[in-house]
């Protein structure tokens, strides 16, 4: 008799076999902890600039205003504007209210990250992905902000998923999911492109899949096209920041962004090297359990054969591909969309915002989860392929590579799971910690609301603006050169403060108190009667370095 053939999933569920708890359980854990970290906390932190410009600024009761205020004071395309328009309109443009659809999108966003590292390396690596996108307090941040990046990340995670697929059988209908989300992905966020440019180039670059491939490229192309008359249009709205921010400190805030969040910079250098510490390991580990398997796939390929053989289908290969394969397309996946937009940068093109890169490190836990799956004893995949005619001596035979030794297995276990840890420490800090948080401009707010109301100027940063117009509504700048009456003058700001700060701004005030709401710093000066001031004169005269801005209440003269 010859042997037994090894249990199957349904031999399991039949009781065949030891009983273990169904893949998707996994998922299912990870959809909760993701969906735990992202809202039990969706208010814990008030709007920040970009968050209140939105509602105060650009969305509308109109929807046909609402598109013109994305045309003439933002520089991102339609889609997620046109989504938040919606929402507002059903739940309200309250904090919850605004960043749910980011909250949703980025629970989303672990599901397909699941998709993408089982078709890239099997069930090993899906787990790994999805998890590590569950808890990077890089991906929680964004799915805690209205703005567009959580929905950037999804649809970018969406459109690699459908590549992968149709990379794997290119059918009709995978390539047209491939251009639907590809799409979406352009409508959403302009340096999406980074992502599909090198997608595209695999698909036409291959002989097999080429001709399937180029309508899907076509319409992708047809909508960046389209898309072309808004970027002008729009001509890179608030966009100035970036150039004010040094080149050398935005690449080094790249990696900083994946490892320790968008906030993360106060934890400093050496807490980012612990959390990248077991990072760079477990792809150093990953490498060296895939050198023998890349090796041996040269060797196949070189070698004459009378016929060619069945791709294999070992679950780790991942849809038909080598793990090895697998981690040089996620490589490039996330190379390109990382240096295409620092490449631009210096050759003048500099748009390189480290935020705008956050889709881009899907791929990269892509290749961390495919590192570790190639790095599990007994994960990685057999590549030998018997011969047509299956003699086992027959020229044409690759011989399968040595499997990885079991303390492989064992410290990338180690090592993926101190990641995660990690991760989960900087995120849950992030909302214990003030000083890793958005500025509290509602605390702020809720101070103010103390003040003498109309009879008052505010002065602050630019980027205050927008939250006190938000939190203290009805607002409004004030207009330049006007002469302002009023009995209270409320200068805000953040550190580092002018030498000024503290000083009376105009003859008649007098400092009555000075306060400090979690790094958002108050002077409030008073005068016994009303007085005329010039808003130049206010404007002058700012407690910190940033641009100022002078507000006024709305019915104020």
């Amino acid at each position: 008799m010859g042997a037994a053939a090894p249990s199957t999933a349904l031999d399991i569920e039949k009781g065949a076999g030891p009983r273990r708890l169904p893949s998707w359980w996994v998922l299912a854990t990870l959809l909760v902890l993701a969906a735990a970290l992202r809202l039990s906390t969706l208010d814990l932190q008030s709007f920040w600039y970009d968050e209140a410009y939105t509602p105060v600024h650009v969305l509308h009761s109109s929807l046909t205003a609402t598109l013109r205020s994305v045309v003439h004071s933002e520089n991102s395309p339609p889609l997620w504007y046109l989504l938040a328009w919606l929402d507002a309109r059903v739940l309200g443009d309250g904090e919850i209210a605004l960043r749910l659809p980011s909250a949703l999108a980025g629970i989303a966003t672990v599901a397909v990250a699941w998709g993408i590292g089982r078709e890239l390396a099997g069930a090993r690596a899906a787990a790994a992905c999805a998890a590590l996108v569950a808890v990077n307090p890089l991906f929680v941040w964004y799915s805690q902000e209205a703005r567009v990046y959580a929905l950037f990340v999804l649809l970018s995670a969406l459109a690699m998923l459908c590549f992968l697929r149709a990379h794997a059988q290119p059918t009709r209908g995978r390539m047209a999911a491939f251009a639907l989300c590809g799409s979406l992905a352009l409508l959403t966020h302009y340096f999406s492109v980074f992502l599909l440019v090198p997608m595209v180039l695999v698909l036409v670059a291959d002989p097999a899949v080429r001709r399937a491939a180029l309508p899907a490229a076509g319409v992708m192309a047809a909508v960046g096209a389209g898309l072309l008359p808004l970027i002008i249009a729009q001509g890179g709205h608030h966009t100035q920041w970036i150039g004010r921010w040094a080149l050398t400190s935005r690449l080094q805030a790249i990696p900083q962004y994946f490892l320790t969040g968008y906030s993360g910079a106060p934890l400093g250098h050496s807490v980012e090297a612990l959390i990248a510490a077991p990072i760079i390991a477990l792809l150093a580990l990953g490498a060296c359990c895939l050198a023998p398997v890349a090796a041996a796939n040269v060797r196949s390929r070189s070698s004459p054969s009378p016929s060619r053989p069945a791709p294999s289908r070992d679950a780790g290969a991942g849809a038909g591909a080598g793990v090895a394969q697998a981690a040089q397309l996620a490589l490039l996946l996330a190379g390109f969309g990382v240096l295409a937009p620092i490449v631009l940068a210096a050759l003048g093109a500099d748009y390189l915002a480290p935020r705008n890169l956050v889709a881009a490190m899907i791929p990269v836990s892509a290749l961390i989860a495919v590192s570790f799956a190639a790095s599990v004893s007994g994960s990685a995949p057999r590549t030998g392929r018997a011969s047509a005619s299956g003699d086992g001596g027959a020229a044409g035979v690759a011989s399968p590579p040595r499997r990885p030794p079991p303390w492989a297995g064992q410290a990338a276990l180690g090592l993926i799971a101190l990641t995660l840890l990690a991760f989960v420490a900087v995120s849950v800090n992030v909302n214990l910690s003030p000083r890793l948080q958005r500025g509290n401009w509602r605390g702020l707010a809720r101070v103010l609301r103390e003040g003498s109301g109309g009879q008052r100027a505010i002065t602050t940063v630019e980027l205050g603006a927008a939250p006190l117009e938000y939190y203290l509504a009805p607002l409004r700048n004030a207009p330049r050169g006007a002469t302002l009456t009023v009995a209270e003058i409320d200068e805000t700001g953040y550190a580092p403060l002018r030498r000024s700060a503290g000083r009376a701004p105009a003859p008649g005030f007098s400092l009555t108190e000075r306060r400090s709401i979690d790094g958002l710093i108050l002077y409030r000066f008073h005068s016994v009667r009303p007085r005329t001031v010039s808003e130049s004169r206010l404007r002058r005269h700012v407690i910190t370095r940033a641009r100022p801005e002078v507000l006024i209440a709305a019915r104020a003269a």
